[in-house]
């Protein structure tokens, strides 16, 4: 799922490429005076634009594969959430993954730098609405937060990035979150990913040993091993014995 554009903005963009072509058709003109000259220069125009455009599209697919978005587009919501807090945490946050009954509107609480940040997680396949930013304005209030996020996936509806803008709320769209795990250091996005689908779909078998939290599964220097998902709160960690193992 790409970039989107409106019915406006791809007329716009039509508009754009056809006054170009006619400039390059004018000042062909203007100087050889030879219609057929003229003709083939046109036409070496178009297909430049249309290389152009190409090369572009490749581009943009090679940025997506390389961000794994694929694979947040695949994950459910509450994959997302553990998504996001692997990332967070690689970014140097502390991240709390709340509740999912009671959450009062947040899904993550981030604390850096003595900032206190509420995050919506939301892994959607259509626009954002209003909503979302409002129910991450009410956890704001009720957390005491100094900042409100939400994160998707997908993108926003104009009426959503209003309310956002006048409640100052920050709003992470798809090409940001493309543009963020790019930068991602120290671990690669695919081995991210795959961290966040593997511990979320066993967090109904592994639990931590301290607090009973899920487990997630990790990649470090030593190799893989369960840690658990309310790090760094607790800091509980259990051998992996590898993909076939069953823990009662």
């Amino acid at each position: 799922m790409g970039k989107r554009r409106t019915k406006k903005q791809q007329k716009e963009l039509e508009q754009g490429l056809q006054a170009i072509i006619l400039i390059v058709a004018g000042i062909s003109y203007y100087f050889t005076r030879n219609i057929y000259l003229t003709g083939a220069v046109v036409i070496i125009a178009i297909f430049a634009t249309i290389g152009f455009a190409v090369l572009k599209s490749n581009k943009e697919k090679e940025r997506l594969r390389m961000s794994g978005i694929k694979d947040i587009d695949l994950m459910d919501g509450i994959q997302f959430e553990y998504y996001l807090k692997e990332l967070y945490l690689s970014r140097g946050y502390a991240v709390e993954v709340t509740n999912a009954s009671g959450d009062f509107g947040a899904d993550l609480l981030l604390k850096k730098d003595r900032k206190k940040i509420v995050v919506q997680a939301k892994r959607y396949s259509k626009d954002v609405g209003i909503k979302a930013v409002q129910e991450v304005m009410g956890a704001r209030s009720y957390y005491k937060a100094d900042e409100a996020w939400v994160v998707s996936n997908s993108y926003f509806t104009k009426a959503a990035r209003e309310l956002a803008r006048n409640g100052n709320v920050a709003l992470v769209n798809r090409d940001e979150l493309i543009d963020y795990i790019l930068v991602l250091s120290g671990t690669s996005q695919s081995q991210v990913a795959a961290t966040s689908i593997q511990a979320v779909s066993i967090n109904h078998e592994l639990k931590c040993g301290k607090c009973g939290s899920p487990l997630l599964l990790k990649r470090g220097k030593r190799g893989d091993f369960y840690g658990c998902s309310s790090f760094p709160k607790c800091r509980y960690t259990q051998d992996y014995l590898g993909s076939n193992e069953y823990i009662q």
